[in-house]
C-alpha cells in the first residue's frame, strides 16, 4: 500500500512538472503582445466552453506554420494572429504590406490577415470534420497602434476582439466534438522548444524575406 502510495505521489509529481515546464516554455516564446492576450483570454473565457492554445506551429508540406493562438469554443475555433504595435497603422487589406509610422520613420510589415489565411488552412486541414466557416481568422492589435485607415475586416483590439467573442451566442459543436478538436491539434503541434521557433523562423526567412 506504502509503495503504490509513493508511484502515486511520483507520477503526480512528475506530471506536475512537467505542466509547470510546458506553460513555461509557452511563455519564453511569446512575445510581450502574445501573452498580454493569452491572459486576457484566459481571464474571460474558461473550460469547459473554451480551450486556449498558444504557440502552436504545425507541419505544411513546404515547412511549418507558427500560429499565436487558438482558441476552441463551442461558438467557433477562432485562429489568432497577434501584433503588438505602437504608432499610426494604414492598412489596406489588399496589399500585401501595411505601414508603420513610428516618431516620424516609416515601416513596412506583411500584411497579417495574409499571413494569418496560412494559419486558418493549417488549421482547417486538421480538423477537416468541421465546416470551414466554423473556423475563423482574427487578427487582434494589442499595443497602441492606432489605425489611419479602415479598420479591415476580421482585424481587432484586444477589447473588440473579446467582445466579438462574447456576442458569439450560437453553437456549432459540442463539448465532445471540443475535445477532439483539441486532441487533434495537440497531437500534431511540433515540441515547444527554442529549435521549434529557430527552424520556422528560417523556413519564414526564406520564404518571405522576413522574420
Amino acid at each position: 500500500m506504502i509503495e503504490q502510495l509513493l508511484l502515486l505521489a511520483a507520477v503526480f509529481a512528475i506530471g506536475f512538472a512537467a505542466g509547470r515546464y510546458r506553460v513555461y516554455r509557452v511563455y519564453s516564446l511569446q512575445n510581450r503582445g502574445e501573452a498580454v492576450l493569452a491572459a486576457r483570454l484566459m481571464e474571460n473565457f474558461k473550460a469547459p466552453s473554451y480551450h486556449l492554445m498558444n504557440s502552436v506551429t504545425l507541419r505544411r508540406n513546404d515547412g511549418t506554420t507558427q500560429i499565436d493562438h487558438i482558441l476552441i469554443s463551442r461558438y467557433g475555433v477562432y485562429v489568432i494572429e497577434t501584433k503588438h504595435y505602437k504608432g499610426w497603422i494604414f492598412a489596406n487589406p489588399n496589399h500585401s504590406r501595411w505601414s508603420q509610422v513610428l516618431f516620424k520613420r516609416k515601416f513596412r510589415f506583411q500584411n497579417p490577415i495574409n499571413q494569418n489565411f496560412a494559419h486558418v488552412r493549417a488549421v482547417q486541414s486538421l480538423l477537416d470534420f468541421l465546416p470551414p466557416e466554423t473556423i475563423s481568422s482574427a487578427v487582434v492589435f494589442t499595443g497602441e497602434a492606432v489605425f489611419k485607415t479602415e479598420l479591415p475586416v476580421g482585424v481587432y483590439s484586444t477589447d473588440r476582439f473579446i467582445e466579438h467573442i462574447r456576442c458569439q451566442a450560437t453553437e456549432v459543436m459540442s463539448e465532445n466534438r471540443m475535445q477532439f478538436c483539441i486532441g487533434r491539434l495537440e497531437a500534431n503541434r511540433l515540441a515547444l522548444t527554442q529549435q521549434t521557433d529557430v527552424e520556422h523562423q528560417q523556413y519564414v526567412q526564406q520564404k518571405h524575406g522576413l522574420a
